[in-house]
């Protein structure tokens, strides 16, 4: 079961865009036109979901107070079998996405562990953005960046019963190499393979041990290329359906930069689920992956 936040006002946001190099610094369209297109394209997004089975929950995000991003829930909250936990969020507006009452909707709203307070502290760490995580193996893999803080990394691993992997993962940026912003844009865990780009992080040490990590759980790894990351092919989720199958759910974007190889691996772990949603990968930097938070885990 999927969570899904239908926006109100998806705009381009200029407080995470500082840092965030998949958004453009201005737009070229109108804010209400960005708006509008951005709301059928999550709407054809939840009819691909239900019409595949996929159980969702959609609630509506609210005009006030503004949240151009509430698009993204899997950012300032995450669900687990004992609870769910809240996250401090580096940009001042989206610290508004928690006020939006989505817990009448959910089946259990006990929560495990609250680390908003850390903004007034300055660290942040931005849910299964900064966390990308091996459920099954309980693994927590986060690429440290202005928003993934690597004391919140440890101090959530303490408590969720995870082992962390920490590394630093690099894009290249005019011709500047610079953090990437979230973690779960480089790379994805499922149940049996694992997609990354290896091109991404810079150390060698640091990327032998994201590799023997790996292997050392039995996933196939498929590799991309950073061009194919920026085209968000990294941004991808596997997700099951009310008959127990396997989908791989991605943008059309990331369909077609994963043509090849690494497309016909994840076909070998579950059905293609691409949604055409290039507005919002535009404008909000983020993909597929980004829109939903898991409300039950594979």
């Amino acid at each position: 079961m999927l969570l899904l936040v239908r926006p109100a006002a998806f705009a381009l946001n200029a407080q995470t865009a500082v840092n965030n190099f998949f958004q453009p610094q201005t737009a070229d369209e109108d804010t209400g036109a960005i708006a509008v297109l951005a709301l059928a394209e999550f709407d054809a997004m939840v009819h691909q979901l239900q019409s595949a089975e996929i159980d969702v929950v959609v609630v509506q995000d609210t005009p006030e107070p503004h949240t151009p991003d509430s698009i993204f829930p899997n950012n300032w909250v995450s669900f687990h079998d004992d609870g769910h936990v809240l996250y401090p969020m580096y940009a001042a507006n989206r610290r508004l996405e928690r006020k939006l009452d989505v817990w009448p909707s959910l089946p259990d709203a006990r929560l495990k562990l609250d680390l908003s307070e850390e903004e007034n502290h300055g660290r942040f760490l931005e849910g299964t953005g900064s966390l990308v995580l091996d459920r099954a193996n309980r693994i927590a893999y986060a690429a440290l960046s202005e928003r993934t803080h690597e004391a919140l990394v440890k101090r959530w691993c303490e408590v969720m019963g995870y082992t962390a992997v920490m590394f630093s993962a690099l894009q290249t940026v005019g011709n500047q190499r610079l953090p990437i912003y979230h973690t779960n844009v480089m790379m994805s865990v499922g149940e049996g393979f694992a997609l990354w780009c290896p091109e991404c992080i810079d150390d060698a040490s640091e990327r032998n041990t994201v590799v023997q990590t790996l292997r050392a759980t039995d996933k196939e790894l498929i590799t991309i290329s950073e061009a194919q990351m920026h085209a968000f092919a990294g941004n991808i989720l596997q997700v099951f359906n009310r008959k127990g199958e396997s989908l791989m759910l991605m943008s059309a974007t990331a369909e077609a930069a994963l043509q090849g190889p690494a497309l016909d691996a994840l076909r070998r772990h579950g059905r293609i689920l691409a949604c055409a949603i290039p507005t919002i990968e535009k404008y909000g930097g983020g993909s597929s992956r980004c829109m939903v938070a898991e409300l039950t885990a594979p």
